[in-house]
This record gives C-alpha cells, structure tokens and sequence, in this order.
C-alpha cells in the first residue's frame, strides 16, 4: 500500500485548506497520519507495523542517547509536524534541531507545528513505502535547508546520504553512518536493519 495524495491546489470554485485549517484537521484527528507537499496536496499515510516501528524507536533512541550526552538540540519524533520553508509539512522518522535555532522560536511556534527545517532527518522505508514519494521528501527536506539527512531502506539493503549542496551518496548495508559536522561525534552502526525483511 503507498501514501494517498489529494491535490489541494483549488481555483476560486474550491474550498483551500488554510495552514491554520490544516492544523485542526490535524488536531482534531489524531488516528490520521496527514502531511502535505510543498504544492499543497494533502497526503495521507498508512500507519507502520511493528517492525518498522521498533526500528524507528531504536533510531531515535539512538540519537536521544547522543543528544543528552551533547547538549546540543532537540530530538523530535514521527509524530512531529514540520512547517518547511519550502511550503510543506513533514514528519520525518526522526529529527533534530540545533539548540539555538530552536530556542529563535517563540513558544507559539514551538506549540504547533515549528516553521522550520531540522537540521537533520532520518526516514526509515516501511514495507508498505513507494520509494519515488520517498525520494521526493528527502529532496523537498534538502530544498528546505535540512542539511543533513539519511533515508534506510532495508528493502533495497541501503542508506541514501543527503546533503546540502551535494549528489545523494548510497551506502549498502550494513554499514556506520556518521552525523559529520551537523551532529559531531554521532555514529550509528545499521546491521539491525539487514535481516527481518
């Protein structure tokens, strides 16, 4: 099964969800899991099963661990709703804000859904997962300032690297991904991810 996505883009004969619109639906339906692209279409997504949601645990545990050793931001998990500069709203996998850059925002912002990029994403592919609308989040994070970000696909056996300014670089796993300059001193070894499939 892959994501549903509505086109929300309307001429003046259709009704155009505002962000504010947009954030009660949200809200006020917390069973959905709802995003939307940077062309305003409305994308619903299927929920993971249990494997996938471990794995996507582990990460964010891992990067947790890090974090509180470091000081450095702020760990946020899938359920987190994103406001990208480039017009979309995303919730990664996993993500992290730098600590001063999170602190620019003003508690309103911080209550709903933040208007920024995170620094760094992971996107964990789930058995259910297109990889094409995958590809198309992780460009739509890099053209919205995330400047480091990592999508796992145990399907394929690998982690597309995504970087500001650079070529995606593809890894086979298992391999040990380092968070380079954007999360210094972060390693996360991936054999976990090459059985179970």
């Amino acid at each position: 099964m892959t994501a549903l996505t509505l086109p929300l883009k309307f001429d003046l004969k259709h009704v155009h969800l505002s962000d504010e619109q947009f954030y009660q639906i949200c809200i006020n339906n917390p069973d959905l899991v709802l995003e939307r692209d940077a062309q305003g279409a409305l994308i619903l997504m299927s929920p993971v099963g249990g494997d996938s949601g471990n794995r996507e645990s582990m990460l964010g545990g891992e990067l947790y661990v890090w974090n509180k050793q470091t000081q450095l931001g702020k760990v946020f998990s899938s359920s987190t709703m994103f406001k990208l500069p480039g017009g979309g709203e995303r919730s990664p996998d996993v993500a992290w804000i730098e600590l001063s850059r999170w602190q620019a925002l003003t508690p309103e912002q911080r209550r709903k859904f933040p208007p920024i990029a995170p620094d760094f994403v992971i996107e964990l592919r789930s058995a259910t997962d297109a990889l094409k609308p995958l590809h198309e989040k992780m460009q739509e994070y890099t053209n919205s300032g995330v400047r480091l970000g990592w999508l796992i696909d145990p399907q394929k056996q690998q982690v597309e690297i995504y970087r500001q300014g650079q070529d995606k670089e593809i890894k086979p796993l298992p391999t040990v991904l380092s968070g380079e300059a954007v999360l210094p001193g972060f390693r996360l070894s991936i054999e976990q991810f090459i059985s179970e499939e």
